[in-house]
């Protein structure tokens, strides 16, 4: 079977569409957090890392909630094509709107944003699985998810070097520009290659059971805003967060929602449904760990990683425009422990002391500038890139590794990945407690080799799990239901966003650093632990279908 006949013409152009959706999506996340805690006089919002924390949390958290809706709406009503067209729009919409430094225009771009996702997201992977359910391509389905995979990534290694320049050459309104552009682009790609998967985007007429569904659709969305204002009115209802606790109440009837379409469906329907729902709560955990690279891991990298610019390619680095300058002088900032946090007097004021940019807090003496001396830092956004950069390079490995055990029988199911990505996630955390152990709890920079070893070894972790979950939905997923239940996956991503954002607003609570990483290990394995003692049954669902 030749490369072309093994996967539908379709698959490429999706492929392309979500490269430049992901280009958009990544190169605004990669700076997100970076543009809130800047100084005011940097372009930046002057926010606590905390503050930050929160809000990133909070806003992928949402964005990945909002897919069931947009699911559910495609299903029945008005179809992927269109649904993936409005939500590309969108987005590139809010990305733009990014670029005014305007509280309003910041926070409506966020909505606008999180609107498109949910558009977006479920229906572009519920029309790639369409296409490979076609019996010609439907044993490939694992290799289709892990190429689209390896597309988002592709798209999310690159982002981060425009971001880079776009910062430094234009200004922050220039990397946001840059983002929006990118995802029109994806739309047009998107429309080029139409004719490739129009064929598996037919709507469907209303049947008896779609009706209740949407009736019950939208009173659970009543229900959502309803305990979603309770938990943002009323403090403390789940934690001292109040969008965390509108975010947690509104789940409550969504989660509601999808136990009562499993509860209602039929019994040849019930287990694929129960495989699919034990997975999404297991999975809440890898993403809680994942998702820190835009929080802890970019936190790490700016303020505990070396990432001075060797003198011989220093004016190489800055005329590409990958370097920003810091100068070592004295001034203003407010006093800070040894580990970054802000201290205040007895009246919570903000104690101002003569100091020097914190970069230079565990730098070691001998090795400090003159003062009055800048050096060029290494862009902290481009850590960013070393997680695709290892997606790209390590999916063709790992497709041809599954590709080899297909052809002797031995391939482990698609439950077996997920389990082996939760087991090689958790061990990526192990390397950021040794980095915290050697460098004394940041007393000393670290390497960037550690960041690096880190992100290549949940990267792997990622491939056996993230594409799969998609795979998994595709093929479990009764066919009246598959972009909802596309959405349930994004929900429990969303879940796990949120929880990713509460452990990195906790960053600056543990005074020793690799308390935090074994935090993370623990909650890896004990999902780990879980999903092994399920996997007979799990893997007895998959085996029959």
């Amino acid at each position: 079977m030749t490369m072309s006949s093994k996967y539908p013409k379709g698959l490429f152009f999706l492929v392309f569409t979500e490269f430049w959706e992901r280009f958009g999506y990544y190169l605004m996340i990669g700076i997100f957090t970076l543009y809130m805690t800047a100084d005011i006089s940097e372009g930046g919002f002057g926010w606590d890392n905390s503050d930050a924390a929160d809000i990133y949390g909070t806003f992928i958290a949402v964005a990945y909630l909002t897919p069931f809706m947009g699911g559910l709406l495609a299903d029945i009503k008005i179809g992927y094509r269109l649904s993936i067209t409005i939500g590309g729009i969108l987005m590139g919409t809010g990305y733009c709107l990014l670029a005014v430094h305007e509280q309003w225009a910041f926070y409506t771009a966020l909505v606008i944003m999180v609107v498109g996702n949910g558009f977006f997201k479920p229906n572009i992977s519920t029309l790639l699985g369409n296409l490979f359910n076609d019996p010609q391509y439907k044993s490939h389905k694992d290799t289709g998810y892990n190429i689209f995979y390896m597309g988002i990534n592709l798209g999310a290694f690159i982002c981060n070097f425009i971001a880079a320049i776009m910062r430094n050459k234009i200004g922050w309104h220039g990397a946001f520009i840059a983002a929006g552009i990118g995802m029109f682009l994806g739309v047009i790609t998107f429309w080029i290659g139409m004719k490739h998967y129009k064929h598996v985007d037919i709507r469907k007429e209303p049947t008896p059971e779609d009706k209740p569904l949407v009736i019950q659709f939208i009173k659970v969305l009543g229900a959502g805003l309803t305990f979603a204002c309770i938990g943002w009115f009323i403090p403390g209802t789940i934690s001292s967060s109040n969008s965390t606790d509108a975010f947690f109440m509104f789940c409550i009837p969504v989660v509601y929602f999808y136990s009562s379409i499993y509860a209602k469906s039929t019994t040849e329907e019930k287990k694929p449904l129960g495989t699919m729902f034990t997975i999404f709560i297991i999975v809440i955990l890898f993403w809680a760990i994942f998702k820190q690279n835009g929080t802890a891991l970019t936190t790490y990298a700016k303020y505990y990683t070396d990432r001075e610019v060797s003198t011989s390619i220093a004016p190489t680095i800055d005329n590409l425009g990958f370097s920003d300058k810091t100068i070592y002088e004295k001034k203003e900032v407010p006093q800070l422990d040894n580990q970054f946090r802000k201290q205040k007097d007895v009246n919570g004021d903000v104690i101002n002391i003569t100091d020097y940019p914190a970069y230079f807090k565990n730098v070691e003496t001998d090795q400090l500038p003159a003062e009055g001396e800048s050096i060029n830092l290494m862009n902290t956004e481009l850590f960013q890139s070393i997680n695709p950069f290892f997606v790209v390079i390590l999916t063709p490995l790992l497709i041809s590794l599954f590709g080899f055990m297909r052809r002797h029988k031995k391939e482990p199911t698609t439950a077996s990945k997920i389990a082996l990505g939760l087991l090689i996630s958790a061990l990526s955390t192990l390397v950021m407690v040794i980095a915290v152990y050697i460098t004394e709890n940041g007393a000393h920079k670290a390497s960037a080799w550690w960041l690096i070893a880190s992100y290549g070894i949940i990267t792997v972790g990622e491939l056996c799990l993230s594409p799969m979950g998609l795979s998994m939905v595709s093929k479990l997923a009764p066919v009246r239901l598959t972009s909802l239940m596309m959405g349930g996956w994004m929900l429990a991503t969303a879940i796990g966003n949120k929880v990713s954002g509460e452990l990195g607003k906790n960053w600056d609570k543990f005074d020793n650093k690799a308390n935090y990483f074994w935090l993370n290990f623990l909650l890896l394995f004990i999902a780990f632990a879980i999903m092994v003692s399920l996997l007979k049954k799990l893997n007895k669902v998959f085996k029959e279908d």
